[in-house]
């Protein structure tokens, strides 16, 4: 990666530029090796070796920044810390299902300013950086889309994806989802990244999962924010570090906590 580039975004999509390239190498290969973490979720060498590459990049270019990633844990103490995926819906990768991307984010203190999200399989990127929108490509169209949440106002008319049903009841949610299903007029399991994007895009006006680690949502939130939506945990604080993400249209929000929060049992 011989380009210099100008500011925090520039470095984010160039670096999502060279991780596509490295899994989609990989992507159905028949020799792809395949092992299991200790929490019994797949990692494959494409995991390991776009997240080194990304290491790397970034002690090259943002030496002072700390990082947080999936396979390799945190280095760093510093404010600015780039946070990685390198293969969210890793499960979808070992079984040649292209719903799966390399999530990019930077924070600065509690606030996510920069994400990316790249599915090279689906041929998409979405990207925002706080002020500047959000924005996204895709197949059929050769100039970048700038993205707006729906205007859907009534729960009833409201499409809602999510991953599966599992982890819902590990977090006493399970009728939170049943109420969601109930309340909504599409239900669809899209998954991973892609449910929330599809929501910044409009397209999808709730997405929400029970299990999420910090990595997994990271470069999602300034992508929903920047497009005029909410992306919040469960109980409505930040995402971060909530283990949960709910987001929406920003319309529906307050009421998609309410159904939450009146079918998840308090904690004791």
């Amino acid at each position: 990666m011989s380009d210099v580039p100008r500011n925090d975004l520039d470095v984010a999509l160039l670096l999502a530029d060279a991780a596509d390239v490295l899994t989609m190498s990989r992507f159905r290969a028949v020799d792809l090796v395949v092992d299991t973490k200790p929490d019994l979720t797949p990692v494959t060498e494409a995991d390991r070796a776009v997240e080194r590459f990304l290491r790397d990049e970034l002690h090259a270019r943002r030496p002072a920044d700390a990082i947080v990633g999936e396979e390799f844990g945190s280095e760093g103490t510093a404010q600015r810390r780039w946070i990685l995926d390198p293969i969210d819906g890793t499960k979808n990768y070992v079984r040649g299902v292209p719903v799966w991307s390399t999530l990019i984010a930077l924070a600065d203190g509690d606030d996510v300013i920069v994400g990316v999200v790249s599915a090279p399989a689906l041929g998409r990127r979405w990207w925002a950086a706080r002020g500047q929108g959000a924005w996204a490509v895709e197949p059929g169209r050769s100039e970048p889309r700038r993205l707006q949440v729906s205007r859907v106002t009534a729960m009833a008319d409201a499409s809602f994806s999510f991953s599966d049903a599992h982890g819902w009841d590990g977090r006493g949610a399970a009728q939170g989802l049943e109420a969601l299903v109930s309340h909504t007029w599409r239900q669809r399991a899209y998954g991973d990244f892609w449910s929330h994007m599809l929501v910044a895009e409009g397209a999808v006006d709730i997405a929400a999962e029970p299990q999420l680690e910090t990595y997994d949502m990271a470069a999602l939130v300034p992508i929903v924010e920047e497009a005029g939506g909410r992306i919040t945990a469960y109980d409505g604080g930040s995402p971060l570090g909530g283990g949960s993400a709910v987001t929406s249209n920003g319309i529906l929000h307050d009421q998609v906590l309410n159904i939450l929060a009146s079918h998840i049992p308090p904690k004791t």
